[in-house]
């Protein structure tokens, strides 16, 4: 039995206008969309997450615990990456980084992500170096998340650890953060069982790994929605 890594979804006050927004600056063309979802899917090969944008009326409040990692090849692609997002409506900010190499933007609504100079490990991502995900323990939910994704656990220290897909494509890395957990997170990771597996079983097996089954008002959602052993949300699809 396992589950891979789908989907990274963000939820949106303006999912068009969003997901529009994020297929220009990574040059993501939509997949699918209807009126309750949009789906950019990445080019090329790998393990082909997606991206989905679902509708949230709630505003964004604080900072997000999940986000993306842009790459660049030079120190002069990154200024252009940073000045065309700008042009397209995203802006700096501030969350307290101080003087770093990566330049720290907000989307349209607010959502941060970040810049990163040009690193040798992230020179065959994609555009997508790293799906980042903050958390108190990277190292000790390092394992619950390679077995949630499918993805090997590349390094693991107590201040960061890396997964990556055999496949190729982005990381995901656990970031250590001392901020408590206070809302949902407007970004998180959809998981599902392969074909032959079976969702229910799945279920059971990430409970056994410390998972927990959650209500965020999804009522007789297809999928199950849980959070891993930090509380951080994810969603179980049904087999694909």
């Amino acid at each position: 039995m396992a589950t891979h890594l789908t989907n990274v979804v963000i939820d949106a006050n303006d999912m068009t206008a969003l997901s529009g927004f994020w297929s220009t600056a990574i040059g993501w063309p939509v997949s699918y969309a209807d009126n309750d979802e949009v789906c950019l899917e990445p080019p090329g090969d790998g393990p082909g997450i997606e991206l989905v944008f679902l509708t949230a009326p709630e505003p964004k409040t604080g900072k997000n615990r999940a986000h993306l990692d842009l790459a660049s090849s030079s120190l002069e692609e990154q200024a252009e990456i940073v000045a065309r997002l700008v042009s397209l409506g995203a802006r700096h900010v501030d969350i307290g980084q101080g003087d770093v190499p990566f330049v720290v933007l907000a989307d349209p609504e607010g959502n941060e992500f970040c810049v990163l100079e040009p690193r040798d490990i992230y020179r065959d991502t994609g555009r997508i170096a790293a799906i980042v995900l903050d958390t108190p323990e990277p190292a000790v939910l390092a394992p619950f998340w390679s077995a949630a994704s499918g993805w090997p656990v590349v390094v693991a220290k107590d201040a960061y650890a890396s997964l990556r897909s055999d496949e190729g494509g982005p990381y995901l890395e656990l970031l250590r953060t001392t901020d408590r957990k206070t809302v949902k997170n407007r970004v998180h990771l959809d998981v599902a069982p392969h074909l032959d597996d079976s969702q229910a079983a799945e279920v059971s097996r990430l409970e056994s790994l410390g998972a927990v089954k959650i209500d965020v008002g999804q009522k007789n959602a297809r999928w199950e929605v849980m959070a891993d052993p930090q509380g951080n949300e994810f969603c179980v699809l049904t087999p694909r």
